[in-house]
């Protein structure tokens, strides 16, 4: 029996749903997951393996107009992404117009990659505007497979997945069968408590804030995770911290509890706050943030 494996990289404007649908297909949450757009900053790799087969799927950050320096960095995720594709996955949903992003669509049409438009959220629209919905994208993409689904509720992921089995090209693994990801598992620990301050968060906070992991030890009943919390200016400092230092103990005591979901584990996690003036701008911060 021949062996598939291939790599199907997600692209899509922010919000459509792009996470919600790697974890669903992938089987784990491997990336965060908020209302807000821009929660998604790094390019995140799932892999699914089955006896004849191997799916490296690659979650990247909506496309957006970059403002600063770790917006263009994110931007160049999926720039890069557009190139090492063997399927692009294209995240639409039913609240946006097929023309929103004409220009990566016209990107991903020259790239000469096999694409699979998802349309999620279709619980969010009735029958005859879905199939309006599906057939403006069936005349941007003809011979490409349509599909609505809700990631949310789980509906049609199968379906999902036999079209992606369908495309993936022929070929040995490209990682050891057993590895679920790329990365590591502090990656994992600053991402949990990035999503805590995004959903705890308003306006400008959540994007002005990056986690550093200083210390992650391992020992025989626990992890113990010392992390800081870089903000750019020091009025934020003082909202993340919040009046008796009880906000900063809220994201801390949720943060904790989901790596120990996570982990299968004990947690000892430490936070503080710092002030890193401009970081978003500055190329040495981005690189020891792991932009590169």
């Amino acid at each position: 029996m021949s062996h598939k494996s291939g790599f199907v990289n997600i692209l899509g404007n922010p919000n459509v749903g792009k996470s919600t649908i790697m974890n669903a297909l992938v089987g784990e949450k491997l990336s965060i997951i908020t209302p807000k757009v821009q929660t998604t900053r790094h390019r995140i790799m799932g892999i699914v393996n089955g006896e004849d087969f191997q799916i490296v799927y690659s979650d990247t950050p909506g496309i957006l107009k970059p403002k600063y320096k770790l917006q263009e960095t994110m931007l160049g995720f999926v720039n890069v992404a557009l190139t090492d594709a063997d399927i692009i996955l294209y995240v639409t949903d039913v609240q946006e117009s097929s023309d929103k992003t004409g220009n990566y669509i016209e990107k991903i049409k020259d790239s000469g990659v096999p694409v699979i438009i998802a349309v999620n959220k279709i619980d969010l629209t009735n029958q005859s505007d879905l199939e309006a919905i599906v057939g403006s994208w069936h005349k941007m993409f003809p011979g490409s497979d349509i599909i609505p689904l809700s990631a949310l509720r789980r509906f049609n992921i199968d379906m999902l997945l036999r079209s992606i089995l369908e495309k993936l090209p022929e070929g040995e693994a490209f990682f050891p069968k057993d590895q679920l990801t790329d990365r590591y598992e502090r990656f994992f620990a600053s991402e949990i408590i990035r999503e805590k301050i995004l959903l705890n968060y308003q306006k400008e906070i959540p994007y002005s804030v990056e986690i550093e992991i200083e210390n992650f030890t391992e020992e025989k009943n626990i992890n113990s995770i010392r992390a800081i919390i870089h903000v750019t200016r020091e009025s934020q400092k003082g909202i993340i911290i919040g009046h008796k230092g009880q906000m900063l103990k809220k994201v801390g005591t949720e943060a904790r509890l989901d790596m120990e979901d996570f982990f299968g584990r004990k947690i000892f996690l430490e936070l503080y706050v710092k002030v890193s003036k401009d970081w978003r701008d500055k190329p040495l911060m981005l690189r020891r943030f792991g932009y590169r």
